[in-house]
């Protein structure tokens, strides 16, 4: 086990009948509509794809985050590349 993996703390999604998530070690909630949620969490980005999304409950104490509406996809992607590529992503999306 490499120290990265060592030193993260724990991370947990759960999905029920693809309407609700239940997300827990989330460190910041980078950005939210009605067709994405993306979160930072201990194990990377987590974007969460679908329609009709709403972030429920923001516990950023103990970094849980309830998201309801069709969830259509779940992609992550490592946090060690986030600086670019994040740039890029809200640079399209406020253009």
């Amino acid at each position: 086990m490499d120290e990265r993996q060592q030193n993260l703390k724990g991370h947990k999604l759960n999905i029920n009948n693809r309407n609700t998530a239940t997300i827990t070690g989330v460190n910041q909630v980078l950005s939210f509509d009605a067709g994405e949620v993306l979160l930072e969490t201990e194990q990377g980005i987590l974007m969460i794809r679908g329609t009709e999304l709403h972030v429920n409950r923001l516990t950023t104490e103990k970094g849980e985050v309830d998201v309801e509406g069709k969830i259509d996809s779940c992609i992550y992607s490592d946090s060690s590349g986030y600086g670019k590529s994040a740039e890029s992503l809200f640079g399209r999306l406020f253009k």
